[in-house]
C-alpha cells in the first residue's frame, strides 16, 4: 500500500509542477455575485452573437442544405 500511496504523492507533485502550482483555487478577485454578473452578460452576448448569425443566414454551423 506504502507504494501506491507515494506514486500518487509523486503524481500529485508532477500535476501542481503542470499547472505552475496554482491549485484549485479560481481566485480572480471577483466576489460570488460580480461573478454571476459577469458570466451572465457573456452569455447574453454569446446568444445574441448566435441569434444575430442565425437570423443572417450565415452558415456558422459548417453544414449544407444543398443536394
Amino acid at each position: 500500500m506504502t507504494s501506491i500511496n507515494f506514486s500518487t504523492e509523486k503524481d500529485r507533485e508532477r500535476a501542481q509542477a503542470r499547472t505552475g502550482g496554482k491549485g484549485k483555487g479560481k481566485d480572480d478577485g471577483l466576489t460570488p455575485e460580480q461573478r454571476r454578473e459577469r458570466d451572465a452578460k457573456a452569455l447574453q452576448e454569446k446568444t445574441a452573437k448566435k441569434a444575430a448569425q442565425a437570423s443572417g443566414g450565415s452558415d456558422a454551423g459548417g453544414k449544407s442544405n444543398k443536394k
